[in-house]
């Protein structure tokens, strides 16, 4: 056991033993009370000096771990709480707690379409109103971006379970391309969340090996069901393997990774130097003016060129060609779409 659990192990033992005021506890009886206590938890004898049992006192007394314990010596040799009341476990919460404890309870409730979080939800319960009852009106310095108005997130759970454990799904999807709903088995390997929406990730089919991997968007899917008739198709995929190499959830089949040139103007390379657009972005060139061009090497997608277009002119793509020929007519196409858009406002307004 570490020796800051066997610490805290002590602190609660010697609490425990000042609270009770029925009797009269020396150095001594500290001692013993925590070595009765270490050989409960560790199941092993324990030399406690009485230095350290010393120590405890101090510390428990000082603002270090913020329990500012009133520990008081009388007749020279009993030792007692000044304050009969006083116990470590109702220190009331300090802002800085507060604010930790504000922040956790909000990150962890981004969680709640998880089953798995059912059991912690009556102890967040608990800490808001703890937090309430310590300092009203304390709103969170945190806001992590949740779209809850977002379709498919009341299928989270269901998915979540069928992955551990390990169940094919029957699932009715309806992609933005098709105009009914297709219907296929799909074993499913994992949840990826990505620019605040959801995909399942796994196979389609119910031969092994017929399938490539595939990611299919929450908000497509229509209806869900359990197949247990069907073997689970186990592959020990690789999530981190499987994207090392691109951006976003789209990983098109076949295709190598690319030595991407980009051009970032001073404006934006502050931006793209601190938050790169991947973990293989390299910055090859530094310019007098501010600018830098930096490599990426990654397989190419519509996730990456989305990232890509959402720089408008601060960036530039210098190579591969066809990648720099493909952004160019999307920006070229943009044009033509505003310029006939102007005509058709100026032509509205006479």
């Amino acid at each position: 056991m570490a020796q800051n659990k066997n610490a805290l192990i002590r602190y609660k033992t010697i609490d425990k033993c000042l609270q009770n005021n029925y009797r009269q506890w020396t150095l001594d009886d500290l001692i013993e009370a925590c070595s009765n206590a270490l050989f409960e938890y560790e199941g092993k004898e324990n030399n406690i000096s009485k230095r350290t049992i010393q120590l405890d006192i101090q510390m428990m007394r000082s603002e270090k771990l913020g329990y500012n314990a009133p520990i008081v010596v009388y007749d020279k040799k009993y030792y007692k709480y000044e304050d009969e009341e006083f116990s470590i476990t109702d220190i009331p919460l300090t802002e800085t707690d507060i604010n930790v404890l504000t922040e956790t309870v909000s990150m962890l409730k981004q969680f709640k379409d998880f089953s798995l979080f059912n059991d912690v939800s009556d102890i967040l319960q608990r800490l808001e109103d703890k937090i309430y009852a310590e300092k009203s009106h304390t709103k969170p310095v945190i806001h992590l971006d949740k779209n809850e108005k977002l379709k498919g997130l009341h299928f989270l759970d269901e998915l979540y379970q069928a992955i551990i454990k390990k169940i094919v799904l029957r699932i009715s999807y309806k992609s933005f391309k098709s105009k009914e709903a297709n219907e296929f088995f799909f074993h499913p390997f994992i949840l990826k969340e990505f620019n605040n929406r959801w995909f399942l990730v796994g196979k389609k089919g119910n031969k092994e090996g017929d399938s490539i991997v595939t990611n299919l968007a929450l908000d497509r899917i229509v209806s869900i069901d359990f197949d247990f008739s069907l073997d689970y198709h186990d592959t020990n995929f690789d999530a981190d393997e499987y994207y090392k190499n691109v951006v976003g959830v789209t990983v098109n089949s076949g295709l190598d990774p690319r030595k991407i040139r980009i051009y970032v103007d001073a404006a934006n390379a502050p931006y793209v130097i601190t938050k790169p657009f991947h973990s293989s972005q390299r910055v090859i060139q530094e310019n007098e003016d501010g600018s830098v061009i930096i490599t990426l090497y990654l397989i190419i997608n519509y996730e990456l060129e989305r990232l890509l277009l959402g720089f408008g002119n601060g960036v530039e793509i210098i190579k591969p060609a066809f990648l720099r020929n493909r952004i160019r007519n999307i920006i070229e196409q943009t044009s033509e779409k505003y310029r006939l858009s102007d005509e058709k406002i100026v032509n509205n307004e006479r």
